[in-house]
């Protein structure tokens, strides 16, 4: 019996009972301080390499404007965020919305100014270091941040093998 990842696998190849259950994306709600950098990439990640079976959003505690570095970065993947606004968490909340999971990816002490989300949810914490702390030349701000990326990149991938459901293929 060999075993798959789910987000691995081709869509179309599933048996139609299984494509129903997969087309039912889980949301994800990332959140950070300004919703400018950290919770942008690994919104934009997740809906790279798991978008099929995840809706990721973002949002911040006091949003902010979105931080060049993290577009650029994300740019040289082939990932385009240079139009997304940022959002308080808070009006978020306020929507209603259900969030399977909620991830915080700032540090500890600011992610306890997150509210509570209703519903059943998983909240888990990757902290990342903040891009906008970075100090140095731009260059050197920009590789700070490309590392951090790479950091994102890892936990997401790692997320996707934990939650995508893995199922006998005959």
């Amino acid at each position: 019996m060999m075993l798959r990842n789910r987000h691995t696998e081709s869509f179309d190849s599933l048996p139609r009972h299984a494509r129903a259950y997969r087309s039912v994306k889980k949301k994800v709600l990332f959140i950070c301080v300004h919703n400018s950098a950290r919770s942008q990439m690994a919104a934009a990640l997740l809906n790279k390499i798991c978008g099929e079976f995840f809706e990721a959003h973002s949002a911040g505690l006091e949003p902010g404007e979105l931080n060049p570095l993290a577009v650029e970065t994300l740019r040289e993947i082939g990932i385009d965020i240079s139009r997304n606004k940022t959002q308080a968490v808070f009006d978020v909340f306020k929507t209603g919305q259900l969030f399977p999971f909620v991830i915080t990816v700032c540090s500890e002490t600011e992610a306890k100014g997150c509210p509570i989300f209703p519903g059943v949810t998983t909240r888990l914490h990757w902290p990342f270091p903040d891009p906008s702390k970075l100090t140095g030349a731009d260059e050197d701000k920009l590789e700070g941040t490309r590392k951090i990326l790479r950091e994102i990149d890892r936990k997401i991938r790692q997320f996707c093998d934990e939650q995508c459901v893995r199922e006998p293929q005959s």
